[in-house]
């Protein structure tokens, strides 16, 4: 619950806060801040908003004009927060649609879906398990019941202090789950994070578990938007920001900010030195290790060391292909792989965006998009995208016969990485200076919350910190519950601590 007081300023004393990145976090600071009645201004690098989900316009070979982007992207309906600044510009949020599964399937030959597991805790879980032809009653004999105790008692924050400093293969490794279950299942998880599973805390895979299977009735079926990001998400939210009064600077990177002896913050750009009264930080890991490192009197020592050690996950790649003839008519919306020579999933655009339905209907082709996630330290990216294409052709073999029109390979290395043993240094929200907070999917959150959601819930947060400064309220936020919702199952998780 967000600290009382006013319910907004009043106009002649509203504050100017700068908010830095216009992604999803800096998106949710904003909107709360100026719906409070600051007067917000928005610093955007890039021309347009989103950030990691931003869009932009590309010409293709056919002539036509189509949206690119950084790829598929899942809402959860356990993004209560997210959903929140969404529901701003579509209270019914009809600009998404639910897909009707989330196949996923290993190279063995084994496919699990979750169209049919049920979404009440535990029986999301037990569920699984008795649906999915991955876990044989020999594989279940052969688990170690005792090591996968803790995923049935998740708490927040403590499971950090538990298993951060175990890596989520070893945590499974340990409980000696099948192996394909552990593709099929878990590492699915550890790929969210565009991580190798022997780097990443298992803390955050056993924090994934809990949201998605025994924390919420909500399972883990998902929305897409049915347009393309910038026409379903971004511009609608910019639009209605402007209307607050919010000030959008788009192309416009910051080089660094000051704290001021009497109070504010210096936000300096390639044109000017704008003043504020405070600032939002919400950037992505690698973004905020270089402004702090030109920002050298914000922080103290320790703390600008614990920014510094913010690391970044290996470098991904997104393939894009506008193919000449159609996929087959019950190829799935959305697949995911493993086992496959590192693609990590295959998306079919018309199955849910307009956009691609009309480029197909027009073409008789499909929209085909593939991703790898954590790619090798000198691999060679066509060596790589290539490679991608070839696996394609494994998973739906009548895409050999097709020809690809053209296509869009984009090659990121934004995303953050939650190695093992780094949560305590991890940057939080509040900083040295009360008037400068941090957001975005890097920062520590003591919420189960990840991914896009710990975007907006931390955005959320920032504001609300800034807001209770001022004796103003903030915004109720809403998470998946701290611990099991379980006693009997809790009760068990317990005795894995002994």
């Amino acid at each position: 619950m967000p600290a009382p007081g006013l319910k907004r300023f009043a106009s002649a004393d509203s504050p100017g806060v700068a908010v830095i990145g216009g992604g999803i976090a800096g998106l949710a600071a904003a909107t709360l801040l100026a719906e409070r009645g600051a007067r917000v201004t928005l610093y955007e690098q890039e021309e347009s908003l989103g950030g990691r989900l931003a869009g932009w316009r590309t010409r293709l070979a056919d002539g036509g004009e189509v949206t690119m982007s950084r790829g598929f992207h899942a809402f959860f309906r356990q993004y209560y927060n997210l959903r929140g600044l969404l529901r701003r510009t579509d209270p019914a949020l009809d600009r998404l649609q639910q897909l009707p599964d989330y196949p996923l399937r290993h190279s063995g030959g084994l496919t699990d879906s979750f169209a049919r597991v049920p979404r009440t805790p535990p029986f999301s879980a037990l569920g699984f398990v008795a649906l999915s032809p991955t876990f044989g009653w020999r594989d279940l004999a052969a688990m170690d019941a005792r090591a996968a105790l803790p995923l049935l008692d998740v708490r927040v924050p403590e499971v950090y202090e538990r298993f951060d400093s175990v890596s989520a293969t070893h945590f499974l490794e340990r409980v000696r789950f099948p192996e394909a279950a552990h593709h099929l299942a878990f590492e699915v998880f550890s790929r969210s994070f565009f991580a190798d599973p022997r780097e990443l805390s298992a803390a955050e895979l056993l924090l994934m578990f809990h949201i998605y299977f025994l924390g919420s009735s909500e399972g883990l079926l998902f929305d897409v938007p049915t347009a393309p990001f910038p026409q379903a998400l971004w511009d609608p939210l910019g639009a209605y920001l402007q209307r607050l009064g919010t000030h959008i600077r788009a192309g416009t990177p910051v080089r660094a900010v000051h704290p001021c002896d009497a109070g504010g913050v210096e936000v300096r750009t390639d044109i000017a030195v704008d003043r504020h009264d405070a600032a939002v930080l919400a950037l992505d890991a690698g973004a905020l290790r270089g402004l702090v490192a030109a920002s050298p009197g914000l922080g103290t020592a320790a703390w600008r060391d614990d920014v510094a050690c913010l690391r970044t996950a290996p470098r991904f790649l997104v393939s894009r292909l506008w193919l000449d003839r159609p996929v087959r008519a019950d190829r799935a919306a959305f697949l995911g792989t493993s086992g496959y020579d590192g693609l990590d999933n295959v998306s079919v655009l018309e199955r849910y965006e307009d956009e691609a339905a009309r480029w197909s209907a027009r073409s008789g082709g499909s929209v085909v998009e593939l991703h790898a996630y954590a790619v090798p330290e000198g691999a060679r990216p066509e060596a790589v995208q290539s490679r991608l294409v070839e696996r394609l052709h494994q998973v739906y073999p009548e895409t050999r016969r097709a020809r690809i029109v053209d296509a869009r390979h984009e090659w990121r290395s934004d995303c953050p990485l939650f190695p093992v043993g780094t949560y305590a240094r991890r940057p939080t929200v509040s900083t040295p200076h009360p008037q400068v907070t941090l957001a975005g999917d890097a920062i520590r959150c003591d919420l189960p919350v990840a991914l896009m959601e710990r975007a907006a819930t931390t955005g959320f947060l920032a504001a609300n910190a800034l807001l209770a400064g001022w004796g103003v309220q903030g915004q109720t936020l809403w998470t998946v519950p701290r611990a099991g919702r379980s006693p009997v199952l809790r009760a068990l998780g317990t005795l894995g601590t002994r």
